[in-house]
Order: C-alpha cells, then sequence, then structure tokens
C-alpha cells in the first residue's frame, strides 16, 4: 500500500504538464485535457517492494502513470525472488487493461525501488477517455497508437509536407476519374482515338453487362499491332488482354505494387461491388518514389543470361534499400523484397530447367525458411529443396541423380545473384533435401515421431516450406499431410515448446533492456533471435496444433487467433509488435550500404526515446506470446 498521497501542488501544474509532455500519449493530448486531467491528479509514494496491484485487489480503483522510480510486473504464481516479466519506467501508464475490461489484474504490479506515480481516479479515467481522442486511441490499442506516432515521425524525417507514403494509400485515393471504356466490337482505330481524346493510355473493354471483359494499352499497340500487323479496323477485342486482373478500390496500392510485380502487368482495374471504377497503372503507383517494380519484375522475367540476372539481382537490394529509406514499412518490404527474390528464383530454374530438358510437372522447387514465410530481408542465405512425383519406373535415386546436376546450377547462380550458400547445406543440390513426395512425409513423420535436438531444428526450418516453381499441388498434397499429422502430437508440439522457450525478450531488471555482448560488440541486443523470432516460433508452434495450414508469421498468428476465438486486439498486438522488431531489423542492416556486413545486433541507445519505448513494448508482447504457450504446454 502506498506510504503517501498528496495531490499534486498548484504550483505545480505547469510543471507535471510539461513533464507529461515528454511521453506519448500525452504529447499529442490538447492542452485543455492535459491541464484537466493534472488537475485530477494526485502523487502517491511506494516504498521499495511494495506491492501496488494484485489479482485479489479486485476492479483497480485509479489509473497511475509513472512518475519517478519503476514499477516491476510479476505473474500471480510468481514470488518475489523471482525475476519480473516486465519493468515500467517514467511515463508509462497502469492497468489499462484492467480499468478498460472492468476486470482484476492478471499480474502483481510492485515498487521496484523508491517510486512515486501520480494517480487518477477511475471515473476520471472514464472521462478523459471521452474527452481527448489521442488518450481513448492509445489506451485501446497501445502499441499500434505508438507506432502510428513512430511512422509518422520517421515520415516527416523522409519528406516534409507528405503524411503518407503512396504504398499505404488506399488504391480509390490514385484514382482521378472513371475508366475510359469502349466495347469488344469498337475498333482499334476507334479504341485509340477515344484515348488520344482522353488522353490515357489504356482503355477498359467492356461486356454488355457493363463488366471488364478486358484492357487495351499503348503496350498491346505496339506489341499486337504494329509489330504483328493486325489491322487498325479490326475489333480492339482481337489484340486486347483479356480478364484483366482486378482489385477491390479499398485494397492499399501496396497490394497493387505486389500483384503487378508478381503477374508482370503494368495496369489493374479496380472494382467496387463487381462494377469497375478504375484503373491504377504502374507509373500511378510509383510517381512520387520514382521506384520502377513492375519495371524490375519484367526485367527478372526476360532476363536470358548468368550476367543479367546478376546484374538484376544488384538491382533488387538496390531498390529493396531505396524502398527502406523511403520509410516502407516493414511487413510491405519483407513481402516486395521476397516477391522479387521470387522472381528472379524463378527464372533461374526456367533457364536451369531449359537447359536440363526438365518439364515443368517433373518436380516442385521449394522456398523453407524466411523465404518459405516470405519475410526476408536484406541479408538472406539460400534455404530451398525439391519434392518430386513418386517415380512409376526409375528408383528415388536415379531420379535424385538426374535432377542433381540441374539443382547445383541453380544454387550455385543464385550464389552469384547475392544469396549465399547455406553452410548447413540445406538446399536442393544435395540429396538429404531432393526426395520424392512419400520420401518427404516419411522424413516429416520422423522427426515429429523422434523429436531430438536436430528434428526439432529441422523443423523450425522445413516445416516453413512453400511452392515456388513447378507443380505446386506437390507442396499443397505434404502441406496438407503435415496440418492433418502434426495436429494432436502433444509431446511433439511440448518439445517445439520447450525449445521456442530457451530464449525469451531481452527485457532488463535494473533497466530497460538487458544488453549482452554480441558479434564483438557491448551492450546491444539480438533483435532478430530475442525478438523476431521469438513470434516466428510461437506462431509455428501454434499453427501446427492448430491445423492452421499457413507458413507467413502474421498469417499464422491471425489464423490461430481466428482457430481459437481469440479478441482481435490481442492478436493486432503481436503483429505490431513483429512488424516493428523487423522494422528495427531492416534499418539496422541498411549497414550494408556502409560496407559492413549485416547482423541483427542493435544498440537500444541509439533509437530515438519513443523507439525504445515501443521496442520495449514490443518485447512485452513477445513475452505475452510465449506465456500463452508456456501455459498450453504447462511449461
Amino acid at each position: 500500500m502506498p506510504d503517501l498521497a498528496l495531490p499534486v501542488a498548484t504550483s505545480l501544474l505547469d510543471a507535471t504538464v510539461s513533464e507529461l509532455r515528454k511521453h506519448a500519449p500525452f504529447d499529442r493530448m490538447e492542452s485543455a485535457h492535459l491541464q484537466w486531467l493534472v488537475a485530477r491528479l494526485s502523487v502517491v509514494y511506494f516504498a521499495p517492494d511494495a506491492i501496488i496491484l494484485e489479482p485479489p485487489s479486485g476492479i483497480p480503483a485509479h489509473l497511475f502513470i509513472v512518475k519517478q522510480g519503476g514499477v516491476l510486473g510479476f505473474g500471480a504464481e510468481q514470488s518475489q525472488e523471482d525475476a519480473p516479466r516486465w519493468r515500467l519506467s517514467a511515463g508509462e501508464c497502469f492497468p489499462l487493461g484492467a480499468l478498460l475490461g472492468g476486470r482484476a489484474v492478471t499480474s502483481v504490479y510492485r515498487a521496484g525501488g523508491d517510486t512515486f506515480c501520480y494517480r487518477l481516479a477511475a471515473a476520471d479515467f472514464a472521462e478523459l477517455l471521452r474527452l481527448s481522442a489521442p488518450f481513448r486511441e492509445f489506451a485501446t490499442r497501445r502499441l499500434a497508437s505508438l507506432l502510428d506516432q513512430s511512422r509518422r515521425s520517421a515520415h516527416l524525417d523522409h519528406a516534409e509536407g507528405l503524411t503518407r507514403q503512396p504504398l499505404d494509400r488506399p488504391l480509390r485515393e490514385l484514382v482521378k476519374r472513371p475508366p475510359v471504356t469502349c466495347t469488344e466490337e469498337t475498333s482499334v482505330r476507334e479504341a485509340l482515338e477515344i484515348m488520344r481524346r482522353e488522353r490515357v493510355g489504356s482503355i477498359l473493354v467492356t461486356r454488355p453487362d457493363g463488366t471488364g471483359g478486358g484492357i487495351f494499352t499503348l503496350r498491346d499497340l505496339r506489341d499486337r499491332v504494329a509489330l504483328s500487323g493486325y489491322a487498325v479496323e479490326g475489333p480492339v477485342a482481337g489484340v486486347m488482354t483479356r480478364e484483366p486482373i482486378t482489385l477491390p478500390a479499398d485494397a492499399m496500392a501496396f497490394d497493387a505494387a505486389v500483384t503487378m510485380a508478381r503477374h508482370g502487368f503494368h495496369h489493374l482495374v479496380l472494382v467496387e461491388a463487381g462494377r469497375p471504377v478504375g484503373i491504377v497503372s504502374e507509373s500511378d503507383l510509383f510517381a512520387l518514389q520514382r521506384v520502377g517494380l513492375t519495371a524490375l519484375s519484367a526485367t527478372l522475367r526476360s532476363a536470358s543470361t548468368r550476367e543479367a540476372l546478376i546484374a538484376a539481382g544488384r538491382d533488387v537490394r538496390i531498390l529493396s534499400r531505396s524502398l527502406l529509406a523511403q520509410g516502407v514499412a516493414a511487413d510491405q518490404l519483407t513481402r516486395i523484397i521476397s516477391t522479387l527474390n521470387d522472381r528472379l528464383t524463378e527464372r533461374v530454374i526456367e533457364l536451369e530447367t531449359a537447359a536440363a530438358g526438365i518439364a515443368r510437372t517433373s518436380l516442385c522447387w521449394m522456398a523453407l525458411g524466411s523465404e518459405g514465410r516470405q519475410e526476408q530481408t536484406l541479408a538472406t542465405d539460400q534455404d530451398n529443396a525439391i519434392i518430386f512425383p513418386d517415380p512409376e519406373r526409375d528408383s528415388a535415386d536415379a531420379v535424385r541423380g538426374w535432377l542433381k546436376p540441374f539443382a547445383e546450377g541453380v544454387n550455385e547462380t543464385l550464389a552469384a545473384c547475392g544469396f549465399p550458400l547455406c553452410k548447413g547445406g540445406i538446399m536442393a543440390s544435395n540429396p538429404r533435401w531432393c526426395l520424392s513426395l512419400s520420401e518427404w512425409k516419411r522424413q516429416f513423420a520422423e522427426w515429429i515421431q523422434a523429436g531430438d535436438g536436430q528434428a526439432l531444428l529441422n523443423a523450425t526450418i522445413f516445416f516453413d516450406f512453400r511452392a515456388l516453381w513447378g507443380d505446386a499441388e506437390l507442396a499443397a498434397e505434404l502441406r496438407g499431410w503435415l496440418t492433418v499429422n502434426a495436429r494432436g502430437r502433444d509431446l511433439f508440439l511440448r518439445l517445439l515448446a520447450q525449445n521456442a522457450l530457451r530464449n525469451g525478450p531481452p527485457l532488463g531488471l535494473l533497466r530497460e533492456f538487458a544488453t549482452a555482448r554480441h558479434g564483438g560488440r557491448d551492450a546491444v541486443l539480438d533483435i532478430k533471435t530475442n525478438g523476431a523470432t521469438l513470434f516466428i516460433d510461437v506462431a509455428r508452434i501454434l499453427a501446427l496444433a492448430s491445423g492452421v495450414p499457413l507458413t507467413n508469421t502474421v498469417e499464422r498468428l491471425r489464423g490461430v487467433g481466428a482457430a481459437r476465438g481469440l479478441g482481435s486486439g490481442e492478436v493486432d498486438a503481436w503483429v505490431d509488435a513483429f512488424h516493428f522488431l523487423q522494422s528495427v531489423r531492416l534499418a539496422h542492416q541498411q549497414q550494408i550500404e556502409a560496407g559492413q556486413e549485416a547482423d541483427s545486433y542493435i544498440d537500444p541507445e541509439q533509437l530515438n526515446p519513443l523507439d525504445r519505448r515501443i521496442l520495449k513494448e514490443a518485447f512485452r508482447q513477445a513475452r505475452k506470446l510465449q506465456e500463452r504457450l508456456r501455459l498450453d504446454y504447462r511449461l
């Protein structure tokens, strides 16, 4: 219990306002609302180790804001001698969740030394929620609110006067007019006259019911009319691109960019209620950034020599670093990197299979690890494998024999393009990872049955497989088999959970973070091993246990949330935390520009105060996610 509680003296009100302004969300509150809050605060002192709140105390009567000192958090079952699970510092509020939910706290809050807190009555807290939108947003979606603030700050550093990157905009904001249209019977000449009159580079060819049946562009004029000798009096239907790809008008520009890169198109049709409402081109998406994502994707698709592929790989890295510098969000950037790396790998495979006379149906090239999850950063090596149909005549060894030179060619070319060979030999050229469908099933079954250290390590890599090129049905059948056979294997999943819990978030007891020596540097954090990987590992286990057949970490978390009926707020907090950790990794990997070897070791003191606070909150979410795993398997 507190030793002393006093109202804030009138003479100190202005000083208190100034002090709170240093912390979110008070730095964004209107002056009148902040002064209203300060006028209702009292200051309370807690002696070292004093219990401030604990579960048996019922619904909290106050909101606390740490003024000086610190507050340690313990699980209800922990003793005072156990290490605390988190630490709150000056400017942080508690217990927001319990106040919002009208419930008792689920943790024990204990003073970590001589501690002073501001205290606000629960009724005043409820009124402040009504008065102040920034405070309400922070209280109800704390991590997301902090991330929004950080992104706004980072973007202002990059480009004054802009509020958002184009990739963060709904596509309807990029549409300046309804689509220019013609019918399928319209001649090419008439279509071109309409395009010239309306000053557009594309025209939507509509069906009688008004839906889009095709699109005709100036590129089609060059390739399908001028160069092929098609008569300009002929119907435009003969040279249009049929069934153009569509996206909802409320989709984000980023979705359009990735779709264009994936399919090699330069225009997309936007629809609402099944009706076309506009056309978006590549130039629309990247007018401000001057980034040719689709053009680079087209270059990758058309590269015909090893030298061209190497040059394209270099361009992918340059573009990725440019997008990172422009403030593109981590989840978007990792998907862009993965998409372009996919295109590069596919083209390498196409050239090698053509040279070797190998049919597309003969195999499925699988991406593993971070590429399998579509979470590649700027520094990544190769993790890949081959699955081929069960042979009807030849033995599996014979198939491996004639696939090996092809796989070696792919791996070596990818290495030349900037993807180092896997030091652990997890590559398709290794006969151990070039298996038939039945062999892969047996291999997975052995790992699930064995559950030893090597089996668990292999599961963290190979269970994140994704079809990249070839017969995708092979990978789909293997995924279906794994989804069925891993679910309910409690011993194996428990061992995976034990393995995943060996590392924890580096939250400090006396300081914000528990730094250590990594990579020859003192006082740094391993943001990969003790950060992002915690989310990746738990998401994988929960997905296997819940029968969620996905590989991407965010998709797994959302899939698990849906399967278990978890609240969207809880899942959103996990996703936001994971994205922030990935963004810190990516920003740190700009060290590549300085010729340094990329790593994931960051000095938290180099982050601004807001990002340090978000980092601490992200680590707390990692701990909460690990706690769910711990409870599931009683570890």
